[in-house]
């Protein structure tokens, strides 16, 4: 295995986990900074309240990018598996 073998799948592990990060972290920070920009104009100061509505959104962001996700992990393990098998070699 050469050393430039492994930076690409580093680098494709990196590039894996944001993608599956991404959605779920960006739609979690959108939610938080709209709550808190409300609870700013209404000076509503109650700590749980971004609680359920960044729940919900990332359980239903989830569920949008659940096939997107399962078919990006499940192709970076093929690669994988396919780089395994070509290390004896």
């Amino acid at each position: 295995m050469s050393e430039n073998m492994v930076i690409s799948i580093l680098k494709d592990a990196i590039y894996t986990g944001l993608l599956m990060a991404a959605p779920i972290l960006v739609a979690s920070i959108v939610v938080g900074l709209l709550i808190s920009i409300f609870q700013a104009t209404t000076q509503i100061q109650e700590q749980t309240l971004t609680f359920v509505p960044k729940l919900v959104v990332v359980a239903a962001v989830g569920l949008i990018t659940g096939t997107f996700m399962m078919t990006t992990i499940v192709n970076f393990t093929q690669r994988i598996f396919g780089y395994i098998a070509n290390i004896s070699h």
